[in-house]
């Protein structure tokens, strides 16, 4: 008798709320899913902010080092990242919109608030302090980034070939591009201090090392533009700098403009490496704007 009542009770249950699970699921299926254009729009916001975040980290680390001359410059990149900051709430209004979203406003509005203490805060921390905020930061915004590119990018373009573009796109190439910021914010502290720690000498090391692996995987994936190879040489002097200038273990050898110059070219190749992958994805669409242009400041 008891078997009777709890299956009529799960009769009644089922029967009261299947008409409720159906709207759920009708209106999750209603929910706004992303464009492609839409989805490279927003990949190029959060990869701006990716750029002249870095760029203000290796001016801010010479700067922090004693070298003043980059006090103005460090100026004007904090102007550049504060106009791009609406752009972003905006994507992460529209991902909060779709179903199980890459970022949120509220991530965003944590993300701007701790951009905007870093800046208040920046006279009074070291180079390693500014160093390791700025990359708290830098990764939050890669990690939103790849998942883009996994959550939005990738169902979109289901080839094999246009694959391997999405991967370099949104992931091989901004963590490549954020190595070699590593590089140039550590590099620059040193040549301003004209010393080299043992801990940042390791750092280096192991950048080099890793700029090395992401640069051969993305060169395997590479749409055979002419932007990889010109990345690829620029890194190459990098990295002999590098070597040959810091970690040799006979002196600093270079000027912080100098090095900051050089590190600045091989992230740019990178860059332009990016904007030349965004381009043959949005050839994907016919809906696609005409190119895309990083704002480098």
């Amino acid at each position: 008798m008891s078997d009777l009542i709890y299956w009529l009770i799960g009769a009644v249950l089922a029967a009261v709320l299947t008409p409720f699970v159906w709207k759920a699921l009708r209106a999750a299926g209603r929910r706004p899913q992303a464009s492609l254009p839409e989805v490279l729009a927003a990949s190029r916001v959060l990869f701006e902010l990716v750029v002249n975040l870095q760029q203000h980290r290796g001016m801010s680390s010479a700067w922090l080092s004693g070298d003043a001359s980059f006090a103005p410059r460090l100026r004007e990149k904090q102007a550049v990242i504060d106009t791009l900051l609406p752009a972003l709430q905006r994507d992460a209004r529209g991902e909060t919109a779709r179903h199980a979203p890459c970022f949120t406003g509220n991530d965003v509005s944590l993300f701007i608030f701790r951009w905007r203490s870093l800046v208040d805060a920046l006279p009074g921390k070291t180079p390693e302090q500014s160093i390791a905020e700025h990359s708290q930061l830098i990764s939050q915004l890669l990690n939103w980034l790849a998942a883009v590119g996994e959550a939005r990018l990738e169902p979109l373009l289901d080839r094999a070939d246009q694959v391997g573009t999405v991967r370099n796109f949104a992931y091989r190439l901004p963590a490549l591009a954020e190595c070699l910021g590593q590089m140039r914010a550590i590099g620059s502290s040193v040549a301003a201090r004209k010393a080299c720690s043992p801990v940042a000498r390791v750092r280096l090391m192991f950048l080099v090392s890793k700029v090395e692996g992401l640069l051969e995987q993305a060169l395997r994936a590479s749409n055979a533009g002419q932007s990889s190879p010109r990345a690829r040489s620029a890194i190459i002097e990098l990295i002999g700098l590098v070597r040959s200038s810091i970690l040799a273990g006979d002196g600093i050898k270079v000027s912080p403009e100098q090095y900051f110059g050089v590190a600045t070219r091989a992230v740019d190749g990178v860059v332009a490496w990016v904007g030349e992958s965004g381009q043959a994805l949005e050839r994907v669409s016919p809906q696609a704007p005409g190119g895309m242009t990083l704002l480098l400041g």
